[in-house]
């Protein structure tokens, strides 16, 4: 009788130099953080290394650089890499303890991802849980979540975090919650930077805090509480509630 082999499972894998650098940008500040990861051409699910490009990023949301992206596109195609093995894996970390992704996440990840033949979104809580999620884009599509591990099996370099210091004061600009918000043009397809801080808080606030675990939300009331300058006719405000 014919034996069949069972498949094997898709799992996206971190070297340990990747992993830990991953864990350092998570906990270098207080807002979310996004980069890639870098494979290599034989070996498209696992990460030897995580980088990122400047961004401007708050507790809840993050927003890249549209000439770093090309910048960044340049710079590894010099390198001899291809799209797959730079621009497929979109990692993220949540400053709360979830790593589930929001509804801004997922639109993120199929608008920005969604030409690709195939794309992973990596989420990184703080409490060290994770969320993998392959998605295909090829013949009748599909997507399914895949586990996480740290691959002790191949080569791996040291850690270096005077150089990942540096890179983090080259790329990310940390925001409160009253600046660097996205807001997004449906009609020309476009976004731009907004700076809320003499105006009054955007209308799907509460959407936005629902969807959050309760240690981003505690963050942004924190942040909210200390900065009376965004609200206008505060005293009326809190009358009324």
């Amino acid at each position: 009788m014919r034996k069949f082999s069972k498949p094997v499972q898709p799992t996206l894998r971190f070297l340990p130099t990747a992993w830990a650098k991953l864990l350092f940008f998570r906990d270098r500040g207080e807002t979310e953080i996004s980069g890639f990861g870098i494979t290599q051409p034989d070996d498209l699910l696992c990460v030897t290394d995580f980088v990122t490009i400047k961004q401007d990023a708050t507790v809840a949301s993050i927003s890249l650089d549209d000439e770093a992206v090309a910048d960044f596109f340049e710079s590894q195609v010099d390198a001899g890499r291809k799209p797959e093995q730079f621009f497929r894996i979109w990692c993220h970390t949540h400053p709360g303890d979830s790593p589930e992704p929001s509804g801004t996440d997922d639109e993120t990840f199929a608008r920005v991802f969604g030409r690709c033949d195939w794309a992973v979104m990596f989420i990184l809580a703080q409490d060290g849980k994770t969320y993998s999620r392959l998605r295909f884009n090829v013949g009748p599509g599909g997507q399914a979540l895949i586990p996480v591990q740290v691959d002790y099996g191949h080569p791996f370099g040291p850690s270096n975090k005077e150089l990942w210091e540096a890179e983090y004061k080259a790329n990310i600009k940390a925001h409160s919650w009253s600046r660097g918000l996205v807001c997004d043009d449906d009609v020309f397809g476009s976004s731009e930077e907004s700076d809320l801080s003499d105006y009054s808080l955007p209308g799907d606030l509460l959407e936005q805090l629902e969807e959050m675990e309760p240690a981003e939300r505690k963050a942004v009331l924190d942040e909210l509480a200390v900065r009376p300058d965004l609200w206008e006719d505060a005293d009326e405000i809190v009358s009324q509630y």
